[in-house]
């Protein structure tokens, strides 16, 4: 993690002049200072790999930069991963602001600090999509945790223009941490540390203080990466283990 690095490659994507105004930028800055901050020389940006455009590719690979819908990724993994190793780099924002824009006016609120925290298990939200190659040798990722602007347009249909409103752009600001994941046995990061063995699904959406949708995508990723499994029930409840372990407790 270099913030000094990640900032100047911030500032030249801001530089840059995307070809849009507002409404049009769709997340083309967190995109291009996230590729700039990987691989500074754009010699080794947008290269051909087979029928798709890979982002990155250098001595260590092809690098992918998702910024979310990972539904419409798993085809091109497929296909990259016939040609050499595959990072996919997803950043989250565990710092939020917003900023809302009037699209008519192009009048910016001051920004607010958005309350959520996000958790590093959010990420399976979009990592579920491509649970039958998470396990792949070749495949490897990098979590990226971010402070960022979000700007997005009043352009609802609520009376307040909010709901169901799109997003003009995000900033990234600095990066908070980063973790990377280059086999199975790294996604033990995901499990808690005091997670009682076996343990329910509510147990682990406590313990990793995520909601009940994301313990149940988490633990579903891994068991297909065989890093826990099932171990009966109690009462109504599946009861999960880490995969191999021996109870003594029950």
């Amino acid at each position: 993690m270099d913030n000094t690095a990640f900032q100047r490659a911030c500032q030249l994507a801001a530089e840059r002049n995307f070809g849009g105004g507002i409404g049009t930028l769709g997340e083309k800055t967190l995109h291009a200072a996230l590729k700039l901050y990987i691989e500074p020389n754009t010699e080794n940006h947008e290269i051909k790999v087979g029928r798709y455009v890979a982002d990155i590719v250098g001595e260590n690979g092809i690098t992918e930069i998702q910024t979310g819908n990972f539904t419409q990724l798993r085809p091109k993994l497929e296909c990259l991963l016939g040609y050499a190793d595959v990072t996919v780099v997803y950043p989250m924002a565990q710092i939020k602001y917003l900023t809302w824009i009037d699209p008519q006016t192009g009048e910016m609120t001051k920004p607010r600090r958005s309350p959520k925290t996000v958790r590093l298990c959010e990420a399976f939200h979009e990592l579920i999509k491509i649970k039958k190659i998470l396990g792949d040798p070749h495949l490897h990722l990098k979590l990226i945790m971010l402070e960022l602007h979000e700007r997005r347009l009043l352009d609802g249909w609520s009376a307040d223009r909010k709901k169901g409103s799109h997003r003009a752009d995000r900033i990234p600001v600095r990066i908070i941490s980063e973790t990377d994941i280059y086999c199975t046995e790294d996604y033990d990061i995901f499990l808690p540390d005091d997670l009682p063995m076996p343990f329910t699904i509510e147990q682990f959406s406590k313990k990793a203080k995520v909601s009940y949708s994301c313990a149940q995508k988490t633990i579903n990723a891994l068991c297909s990466l065989e890093r826990i499994e099932a171990a009966g029930k109690s009462g109504r409840r599946k009861l999960f283990m880490r995969k191999g372990e021996i109870l003594t407790n029950v």
